[in-house]
């Protein structure tokens, strides 16, 4: 089942193309990569599929169905969730509160439900606190629940988004660089949290310059070059393609 596809997506700043006739799809449990050399178009790319830029032309679907037009939050509701390079918690606000921000369609959301369903709020509030709990003891952050996200490292603030985004339950959920400011043990248990998350049936599509990451955890990779796919295979492939080696070094393969 195809859960995410673009049709010959472009999207144009004045005279120049960051990303030029962009096709793809995105098979439900896959794991996909997405590389290229610096301005590549890769992060534009991101921006269409999540709905924080709008497509000069082209066709981009979601489950089916046609978001091309719909703004991030309505992909959000419809299954796709982002995390972001750089991710930026509510400093102030402790993690177990960052997550719960993070819960959608809320009954309490609604002012009239907090006079007509108090008990309905009440029971989803405790669930949407105990499926925070779960998230943070799955990435390892539990014991800092009640602390204020800016003790937190730059490898942690990745563990904190991956667990926050996934209180959306998305079925697709775009990793922008997540290896980005990670050491190597906690990128460790980020490599084995998507892993896992993935286990359960949820879709990635990760941007990505750590490629020993890509090769281990992606299924397949498309590689972009000038806003558009140069080529795709897995991780193996691409890595011999002399296009590829050329994109990134300016050179051809020994």
């Amino acid at each position: 089942m195809t859960v995410l596809e673009a049709r010959n997506v472009s999207k144009r700043f004045g005279g120049i193309a960051a990303v030029d006739g962009m096709s793809f799809a995105v098979a439900s449990g896959e794991i996909l990569g997405l590389i290229g050399p610096n301005g590549a178009g890769k992060t534009t790319m991101f921006d269409l599929l999540a709905g924080s830029v709008a497509a000069s032309s082209g066709e981009i679907r979601l489950m089916g169905q046609d978001v091309t037009r719909a703004p991030a939050h309505r992909r959000l509701a419809g299954g796709m969730g982002r995390t972001f390079q750089i991710p930026r918690p509510f400093p102030e606000l402790s993690l177990i509160d960052n997550m719960l921000l993070a819960r959608q369609d809320q009954t309490g959301e609604r002012l009239w439900a907090n006079f007509t369903a108090p008990r309905r709020i009440a029971a989803e509030e405790r669930a949407a606190r105990d499926k925070a709990l779960a998230l943070l003891d799955l990435v390892a952050l539990r014991r800092l629940a009640d602390e204020p996200a800016r003790v937190l490292s730059g490898g942690q603030r990745k563990l904190l988004e991956l667990a926050r985004v996934m209180m959306a339950d998305p079925k697709v959920v775009l990793l922008d660089e997540p290896a980005a400011g990670v050491n190597p043990t906690l990128l460790e248990v980020l490599i084995d949290r998507i892993r896992e998350i993935n286990a359960s049936g949820v879709t990635f599509v990760l941007i990505e310059h750590n490629i020993d990451m890509v090769s281990r955890l992606c299924h397949r990779v498309l590689v972009m070059a000038s806003g558009s796919l140069l080529c795709e295979g897995t991780p193996q492939e691409v890595a011999r393609d002399p296009r590829v080696i050329e994109a990134y070094l300016g050179g051809t393969p020994a």
